[in-house]
């Protein structure tokens, strides 16, 4: 699978396709939901299903740091929209230039002229266009002009509440991790390399591995019981997700996890961190010897919690 930033290279390798558009972050139940009728509608025509991401958010670029935390890394998005089959991505920046392109500029220049869609699928609240004017009446207009067939998948409800990336983070920030496995279909999940760090939990006597993040904003704070994925393994362990409050409250946020009865070298491995259960909030300890003794009682209940996965 090739994730794509310019059409010449995307229309060398593809003629058609069919595609869907938006952020997808936190790949919820309703993205899903939208994804299998992608790559249904992309079986049945014989053409690539193809995800076109916004990088940044348009909240992201209209409010900067006062935007909501995404909830997805885009090497996540990635890497899930491999594993659920998705042949290619295209990265489409959204900038000053894209933000004032009118509604049907952008249907020709991205989706006619650029991509090749021969069907666009979307949710059932897409907007595009400068202010947003463009919807779901003007995309059939122009598919019927320009050639391009249009679906559009309704709403996906979940025990009365409607699944959004909105209700996702609200739910992480409450630390109801199971709901949020419900919404998502999965444990929520942050992936990223094991760089160096303070190596202070060494000391301390729990080691950690320290994940690089593209975050600038955290979706989640705390201490948490987590899964993780090395390779082809299952790990379990505790994780701090945070600013470090009582070593050295910083301003950058960290993952930062320690697995249980492991001791390899993995500096520059990739690890999925799955969270299962929400063990407290993150404090500031009077010293290092309150910070490790509330460590070891993370842990012994990170094991409880884990164990009663089965």
């Amino acid at each position: 699978m090739t994730v794509y930033s310019d059409f010449a290279a995307f229309r060398a390798d593809h003629d058609r396709c069919v595609a869907t558009i938006g952020k997808y972050d936190g790949l919820h139940l309703g993205h899903q939901h939208v994804l299998d009728s992608l790559l249904a509608t992309a079986k049945r025509k014989g053409e690539p299903a193809v995800v076109i991401l916004s990088e940044p958010h348009p909240e992201e670029f209209f409010a900067g740091a006062q935007a909501a935390p995404r909830l997805t890394q885009f090497d996540d998005k990635v890497d899930f929209l491999v594993g659920y089959g998705v042949d290619a991505i295209f990265r489409m920046t959204f900038d000053a230039a894209l933000c004032d392109l009118g509604a049907e500029d952008f249907i020709r220049q991205y989706l006619v002229d650029g991509l090749g869609v021969s069907t666009l699928i979307v949710g059932d609240d897409f907007r595009f266009g400068r202010r947003r004017q463009g919807d779901f009446a003007l995309l059939q207009e122009k598919g019927r002009e320009f050639g391009f067939e249009v679906e559009r998948e309704i709403s996906c409800e979940l025990e009365g509440e409607r699944v959004s990336s909105t209700l996702v983070r609200q739910y992480l920030q409450a630390g109801d991790c199971e709901r949020v496995r419900e919404l998502l279909g999965r444990h929520y999940s942050i992936g990223g390399t094991v760089v160096t760090g303070r190596q202070l939990g060494r000391e301390l006597g729990t080691p950690t591995a320290n994940i690089g993040l593209q975050f600038s904003k955290l979706p989640l704070q705390g201490i948490f019981s987590v899964l993780v994925q090395l390779g082809e393994r299952e790990l379990h362990g505790v994780a701090s997700i945070g600013f470090n409050p009582t070593v050295e409250d910083s301003a950058i946020p960290k993952l930062e996890v320690h697995l249980f009865d492991f001791d390899e070298d993995i500096y520059g491995e990739h690890l999925l961190v799955s969270f299962v259960k929400k063990l407290r909030d993150e404090l500031a300890f009077p010293d290092l010897d309150s910070l490790k003794a509330q460590m070891s009682l993370d842990i012994e209940q990170a094991r409880t919690s884990l164990l009663a996965l089965g």
